[in-house]
């Protein structure tokens, strides 16, 4: 009697032998992106395959979740569940979310899909295959959760558009095409690992977790039904980083360069989540600080003590990311608070509540270093004289935030942190060590680098006005500026009842 098959094995004969040699093209020709990043793979057949659903399979369990999931979002917006959240001010964390993530799933599914054409070995191919079509559905869902908000506020109209051009979605954009425009290995690294397996629960997990605390159930459902593609998704990064250092141990070196590297630029894009996390949620669940000492430093602490038997360490500069996380937030938000008149999305002084929850959470920093730049922007604001920054900020080169970090790791946490270097007769202005390293390795690289500010100073956004860049990033007038008095917090108040002095449904009460 024939011996029966686990389930590893049975994907194997079902997914082994679906490829072929080529006959009248040499196979380096056929997989020509193959071999360029100095990857030697020996083995394709040693490939572990994390999804192990075969195609009908997989279409009826997604169906089932897209099933729960539109029911959910119907009677969301039947209910009218947008009056349900905590206030209309968490909305602008939505913004940034359907601005800043959701075309990066889609980026991600065209990645993958490059992936499943470049990739000779059959296992890798339908694996990239599946998550291709996993990270478009990730799309779709989120643009029809989020297109019930677009009914009712401001900013969430033309995400898209706004994401190839806009100066603070350039950091996400920025990131994703220097992995997109690296080889598939790199790209394989880059994404699987460094941010869907390293940091992506640094976004997913507390983010749903704040839509939870503020009334957002819509959101919070899109989040489970992306959750168990995440988590296959996190299997295919640990297993193409165990199989590539496997395959030949020339192939270590470079991977521990990508990771490196990725790590580094995936944490500066959460810098924009940290902002979000800390200060767009009115209520949040729980500071930044507190999501990275549990889904970096413990998490991959451990996860990296399993991997030293390949050879591979921490992240090169992972120390300077977990020293920031006593400012990150801090140092971000004030960005956006200076330049919401050029944004699709609005901010607002911490409110008291907001500052002591803060103080609670940042009692090493928040009272010493940020309390007092808040106080004064809020009696600015009484005087009429709310602070906006009218000029253009200086960018890093390489991860496009306006260079606002300061010398925390060096013990100076109110020093601008700056770097240069001199490439081809041309200084190029970094914020961090970690930003330098990533230049100074692939300077020919990021020379090019397309940056907002620079832009409009050559004329190529639209006009040398505000208002005619604005128009170039599709922004409607009540996009952007001040929450208190803008169109979303009028529309707020009307619905619920509300006087100028009130700001939730319950202090009405």
């Amino acid at each position: 009697m024939a011996k029966k098959l686990n389930m590893r094995k049975r994907y194997e004969v079902l997914t082994r032998g679906l490829g072929w040699e080529p006959t009248y093209q040499p196979k380096e020709k056929v997989f020509p992106q193959e071999t360029y990043e100095g990857i030697k793979i020996v083995d394709w057949d040693k490939w572990e395959d994390p999804f192990r659903l075969t195609t009908d399979a997989y279409w009826k369990y997604q169906a089932e979740k897209d099933k729960k999931l539109y029911a959910v979002i119907d009677s969301f917006a039947q209910n009218n569940g947008h009056l349900n959240l905590s206030s209309a001010s968490y909305v602008n964390a939505l913004k940034i979310f359907i601005q800043g993530v959701s075309p990066l799933e889609y980026g991600a599914h065209r990645g993958y899909a490059n992936l499943a054409r470049q990739f000779s070995g059959e296992g890798a191919q339908l694996a990239c295959q599946m998550q291709s079509i996993d990270e478009l559905r990730h799309s779709q869902t989120q643009i029809h959760t989020l297109s019930h908000y677009n009914k009712h506020f401001t900013g969430l109209h033309d995400p898209f558009h706004m994401h190839d051009r806009v100066w603070y979605l350039s950091v996400p954009k920025s990131y994703f095409d220097d992995a997109r425009s690296a080889g598939p290995f790199e790209f394989i690294t880059s994404i699987s690992f460094a941010f869907e397996y390293i940091l992506t629960n640094l976004l997913f997990v507390p983010f749903m977790s704040g839509a939870a605390h503020n009334g957002d159930m819509a959101t919070v459902t899109f989040g489970f039904s992306a959750q168990s593609d995440e988590s296959r998704h996190m299997t295919l990064g640990l297993e193409i980083i165990k199989f590539l250092v496997e395959q030949h141990e020339d192939n270590l070196e470079i991977v521990q360069g990508w990771i490196d590297k990725h790590f580094w630029r995936a944490y500066r894009v959460l810098g924009l989540v940290s902002a979000m996390q800390d200060y767009m949620l009115p209520d949040s669940p729980m500071s930044w600080k507190e999501a990275w000492d549990i889904y970096f430093v413990d998490n991959c602490g451990a996860l990296f003590k399993d991997l030293a038997r390949y050879g591979l360490r921490m992240p090169k500069f992972h120390e300077q990311a977990t020293d920031e996380a006593e400012h990150l937030s801090h140092q971000v938000y004030t960005a956006l608070y200076q330049f919401s008149h050029a944004a699709a999305f609005h901010t607002e002084v911490p409110s008291k509540e907001k500052m002591d929850w803060l103080s609670e959470k940042y009692p090493n920093t928040f009272d010493k270093y940020y309390r007092p730049r808040w106080e004064m922007y809020a009696q600015m604001e009484k005087e009429g004289k709310r602070f906006f920054n009218m000029g253009l900020p200086q960018l890093c080169q390489v991860c496009q935030v306006p260079m606002s970090f300061t010398e925390v790791s060096k013990g100076e946490p109110m020093k601008l942190s700056q770097r240069v270097t001199e490439f081809n007769g041309d200084k190029y202005h970094t914020c961090s060590d970690g930003c330098k390293d990533i230049f100074d390795h692939e300077p020919e690289k990021y020379a090019h680098a397309w940056l907002p500010p620079h832009q409009i100073f050559q004329g190529n956004c639209g006009g040398a006005e505000i208002p005619d860049v604005l128009k170039y990033y599709h922004f409607n007038p009540e996009d952007g500026g001040d929450y208190k008095g803008s169109t979303d917090e009028a529309t707020w108040k009307a619905a619920h009842g509300l006087d100028d002095q009130q700001t939730t449904p319950e202090k009405s009460a």
